[in-house]
């Protein structure tokens, strides 16, 4: 939650900040070019968590390329290692994704501005592997101690496909450079688990949660446009 709400704070600054740069008078529309090219950058809070949580490290690469007025085709690009405590399991999972998809800018520009309001789908798919540390044995016999095994089991060759719903904004703070926030709605639709254990945590998509398929997330950015072409 307290996420959440520092992503609804920064997203309503970055609205303001765009509302603000509208305040120019637009050239005659005939003689308008737009940019169209690639954008590619990196999610900056996966690695400043790396460096401030023991219990993760991970990077993404985002990159979209503009194939017409308000449409981009979009990419990410990442790896995740997490060590997730449960009450009775303590697990790590580690592996890459990568998430292919489009979005949509309703975000309508003065001429010379490449800012975004943008909403988009995803198709995410993770292959990864989960490391089960500690785990506690079930016994109906409450006069018996908890019986704690620390053996580790190691499972191999898991995958997750899933379904992502993402909204953000895009802003140009200098010349072709982009800072971005973006929040992001997950459904599984299907994956391989391990016998006998769930999978906790699932890098690209993150934490899931008992009898649900839904998730969540969110990304800051920081990205750079190459310029291709003016249409």
């Amino acid at each position: 939650m307290k996420h959440i709400c520092i992503f609804i704070i920064n997203l309503l600054f970055v609205c303001q900040f765009l509302n603000a740069q509208t305040t120019s008078e637009p050239l005659d529309s005939l003689s308008e070019k737009e940019t169209f090219g690639l954008r590619v950058g990196l999610d900056v809070f996966k690695p400043a968590r790396t460096l401030f949580d023991d219990n993760f490290s991970g990077f993404e690469i985002m990159a979209d390329y503009r194939i017409y007025k308000d449409y981009y085709i979009a990419l990410e690009i990442g790896m995740d290692e997490k060590t997730t405590f449960d009450d009775r399991i303590t697990s790590k999972g580690d592996g890459t994704y990568f998430k292919l998809g489009f979005d949509y800018n309703a975000h309508k520009n003065w001429y010379g501005l490449n800012n975004m309001i943008f909403g988009g789908l995803r198709y995410g798919y993770s292959s990864f592997s989960q490391e089960l540390l500690l785990y506690e044995i079930a016994t109906e016999a409450p006069y018996f101690p908890p019986d704690f095994r620390t053996e580790p089991l190691q499972f191999d060759g898991l995958t997750v496909h899933w379904i992502e719903l993402i909204v953000g904004v895009k802003a140009e703070v200098l010349k072709n450079l982009f800072l971005s926030i973006n929040l992001q709605l997950k459904n599984r639709v299907s994956e391989k688990t391990p016998e006998n254990f769930e999978n906790l945590y699932i890098p690209g998509f993150g934490r899931t949660y008992e009898n649900s398929k839904f998730g969540a997330g969110f990304g800051y950015g920081i990205s750079y446009l190459i310029p291709i072409s003016k249409k």
